[in-house]
């Protein structure tokens, strides 16, 4: 197959998982504080459920922990999302024939503004708002995604470049 379809194939596939990613983020904005609660506490005993020293405390307390534990367990929903927006982004620029400072900078300030709409368009939802805190922790995702983009190319490089040195030392031995 062609390098240039297969590129192009690549791009189709990372837009349409950008564009679902981006979906599902729109989709939890647009949950009102009743029910993205819920799903955070749901997680939240799920996660606390097997630690017998949190089930064992008296209720106040016990719900004091499993309070602050969800607020974590929300911010690295918020995180992880984001680092999967920041490595789809880095991984689509990278399909194309640009600077590397010039495809981190785009993907980073896409999953930005993204960040950024995401915390406005809350401003919309019952019981919702923007925080800056989620929009720094979303940026955070980003930078963390690119970052193993980066990563992932510059392993796949010294392979290949392993790999082809290796074929000359045999192309000249024989």
């Amino acid at each position: 197959m062609n390098n240039n379809i297969k590129i192009n194939i690549l791009r189709v596939i990372l837009i349409i998982l950008l564009i679902g990613t981006f979906s599902i983020i729109f989709g939890f904005s647009s949950q009102d504080s009743e029910k993205s609660s819920g799903i955070s506490r749901k997680v939240t005993e799920i996660i606390t459920n097997p630690i017998k020293s949190i089930q064992e405390k008296p209720q106040q307390e016990k719900e004091q922990i499993l309070s602050r534990i969800e607020s974590v367990v929300r911010k690295i929903a918020h995180f992880s999302i984001y680092t999967v927006v920041g490595f789809l982004l880095m991984a689509l620029f990278s399909t194309y024939k640009l600077e590397e400072m010039n495809r981190f900078s785009y993907s980073l300030i896409i999953g930005v503004i993204y960040a950024s709409s995401d915390e406005i368009h809350q401003c919309f939802t019952p019981g919702r708002g923007p925080q800056i805190t989620d929009v720094i922790i979303d940026t955070m995702g980003v930078l963390l995604g690119i970052l193993l983009v980066i990563l992932v190319i510059k392993i796949y490089k010294k392979i290949v470049s392993k790999d082809k040195k290796q074929q000359n030392i045999t192309k000249c031995n024989n």
